[in-house]
């Protein structure tokens, strides 16, 4: 087992808006990109799913990234 891609505090998984003035979504993740949805918030987990469900529509498709601060 990978103990570093089982490390969610350094990971995010990020949305970008496709229309104007559309907000970045980024919830914590693996370094594969999973998301503990256990783990989040009831207003982050209502935020992710509305995200997976906008890609292609509103959301672009989502990016792992180094999160900046963790």
């Amino acid at each position: 087992m990978n103990t570093s891609s089982m490390n969610p505090c350094c990971y995010e998984l990020r949305f970008q808006p496709l229309v104007p003035n559309g907000e970045v979504l980024a919830f914590p993740c693996d370094a594969e990109g999973h998301v503990d949805m256990d783990g989040l918030s009831e207003r982050d987990r209502r935020e992710y799913l509305y995200a997976r469900a906008m890609m292609g529509r509103e959301m672009a498709m989502p990016a792992v990234r180094v999160r900046i601060g963790h």
